[in-house]
C-alpha cells in the first residue's frame, strides 16, 4: 500500500510561486509513475504532470506546462511541483497521486492518492 501525504499548500497572490510536496511510504516505487492532479469546487479533477519514477521522465497538461514543473527525489521518496506564475484560476486542492505502470493525461487510472493540499491564489 503507497502511501501519499501533501504538503505545502496556502495562498499566494497571482503571478506567485508556491511549491508542493508529496512524502511517499510503502512499498518501492520503481514501477509507478507518480502525478498531480487538481480539483477546483465547480470542476472536475484535471489531470497537471507526471513522472515516471525510475527514468524521471515527465509529461504535463498544456494548462500547465511551462509555469509548472514535477520533479522527484529518489533518495527521499519526495515528490514536487514547483508552481511559478500562478493565476487565480489555479485555485483548488491539489491532490498527489500514483499508479502502477504508465501514465494516460486525464485517463490515468490512478491506484493511491494523498488526502489534498488547497491553494488559493487571489488576484
Amino acid at each position: 500500500q503507497v502511501q501519499l501525504v501533501e504538503s505545502g499548500g496556502g495562498s499566494v497572490q497571482a503571478g506567485g510561486s508556491l511549491r508542493l510536496s508529496c512524502a511517499t511510504s510503502g512499498p518501492t516505487l520503481d514501477n509507478y509513475s507518480m502525478g498531480w492532479i487538481r480539483q477546483g469546487t465547480t470542476k472536475e479533477r484535471e489531470f497537471l504532470a507526471s513522472i515516471r519514477w525510475t527514468t524521471g521522465l515527465t509529461d504535463y497538461s498544456d494548462s500547465v506546462k511551462g509555469r509548472f514543473t514535477i520533479s522527484r527525489d529518489k533518495a527521499k521518496n519526495m515528490v514536487y511541483l514547483q508552481m511559478n506564475s500562478l493565476k487565480p484560476e489555479d485555485t483548488a486542492v491539489y491532490y498527489c497521486a500514483a499508479v502502477f505502470g504508465l501514465t494516460y493525461y486525464q485517463h490515468t487510472p490512478w491506484n493511491y492518492w494523498g488526502q489534498g493540499t488547497q491553494v488559493t491564489v487571489s488576484s
